[in-house]
């Protein structure tokens, strides 16, 4: 029983490290992280643009695919590299999570400044602290 306990922590510690380790190796032309972060920001966007307005009549001769390619042609990088830097950062889950909480924490920003949430949040933090007002 011991030594399958044993046995057991060694696997575990061992599934642990490999976490920390990419499964691939660093592709050649890989994308900076930062500019990652703003890649997909971009890519989740042009999705949302896409399922709001699929079904209007202007919408009908494009597919996801189109704004996709958009936002590739926006930071002027071919699918191939943004495919291969996908798999190798999501090859490392701890960091890939991160970067994604960085995603998400952009695209909140900006559904605050479109609702004006921002704003109020502002005009309250203001109203808490006098002095660090903008």
């Amino acid at each position: 029983m011991r030594k399958t306990i044993q046995i057991a922590l060694f696997l575990l510690v061992i599934l642990l490290v490999a976490c920390d380790e990419p499964m691939m190796p660093k592709p050649e032309h890989l994308i900076k992280e930062n500019q990652m972060i703003d890649m997909l920001v971009d890519i989740h966007l042009a999705e949302a643009t896409y399922n709001k307005f699929r079904y209007d009549s202007i919408m009908k001769n494009n597919s996801s695919t189109n704004f996709y390619y958009s936002v590739l042609n926006k930071y002027q990088v071919p699918d191939t590299v943004f495919e291969q830097s996908y798999v190798y950062y999501a090859s490392v889950p701890k960091d890939f999570e991160k970067m994604y909480r960085k995603v998400m924490n952009k695209l909140s920003e900006k559904e605050q400044e479109l609702s004006g949430r921002k704003e109020q949040l502002l005009e309250f933090e203001e109203l808490e602290n006098p002095r660090n007002a903008r």
